[in-house]
């Protein structure tokens, strides 16, 4: 059996998010959906797998139904398949962040880069005098990246922080573009150098997986596999399961 995988994510106030968890686990457990969805006063993130019309249900709630009344009309979505279920349970949590930087000044719902779409994504990167950033863990790095693009290094996405005071200039480094798996981590990135003086700010729309779907393999300018957080371990070019071996401390 074929499952679908849905990842989605939006910055939007959800100042109720505590009373939000156990409708949503509701709604979740009877459509028979496995994954993880956090929940912050930011906004939602999560990937969740299930039968096709059991993610399309979920999809509908989500952006048109009561629980979240409207507010998450802009939801960043991805689809992919799986042919076994990528997940074990299903868990619905309560955090401070939807991704974690431990900045309080990186808020995408006040100001955000510009969004790239994965078509307009080689031009913008092969622009003269355009820093490209995977704001990805290091690990995840080692499995594929963009061609020439910078490793910052680090271990987990709160040190990206400590990574730009110590590497990146607004005033030497005039047009940054950023990527990351989905999208959420460099948007929220992003926020963050804009939030500390540079200018041009730019970060990949959907991030690799949804470059990874639409752009064509003979036109790619990515290297390797892109690592995701469930049982499929790695994901290619269209998105195909890459079931590579693999080890981390996520």
């Amino acid at each position: 059996m074929q499952h679908r995988v849905a990842a989605f994510y939006q910055f939007a106030a959800l100042p109720d998010f505590r009373k939000l968890r156990e409708p949503l686990r509701a709604i979740c457990t009877d459509l028979k959906l496995k994954g993880s969805v956090l929940l912050a006063h930011e906004g939602i993130n999560g990937t969740l797998a299930g039968s096709a019309e059991a993610i399309s249900e979920l999809v509908e709630e989500l952006q048109r139904g009561v629980l979240f009344g409207g507010r998450l009309d802009n939801l960043e979505l991805k689809f992919s398949q799986a042919s076994t279920m990528p997940f074990q349970r299903l868990k619905i949590r309560l955090k401070k962040e939807i991704v974690t930087l431990g900045d309080a000044g990186a808020d995408p719902t006040h100001q955000v880069g510009i969004y790239v779409d994965p078509t307009d994504w080689n031009d913008l990167i092969a622009t003269p005098d355009t820093l490209v950033i995977d704001t990805r863990n290091a690990f995840e790095v080692a499995m594929g990246a963009f061609a020439g693009a910078l490793d910052p290094g680090i271990k987990s996405f709160g040190e990206f922080k400590d990574f730009a005071a110590r590497n990146l200039d607004p005033a030497k480094h005039r047009r940054v573009a950023m990527f990351c798996t989905g999208g959420i981590r460099c948007e929220k990135a992003s926020a963050y150098l804009l939030s500390r003086g540079f200018a041009e700010v730019y970060h990949l729309k959907g991030g690799i997986l949804k470059y990874l779907e639409g752009v064509p393999e003979a036109e790619s300018r990515w290297r390797g596999e892109c690592f995701v957080f469930d049982d499929r371990v790695a994901l290619g070019h269209g998105l195909r399961e890459s079931r590579m071996e693999h080890q981390s401390d996520e």
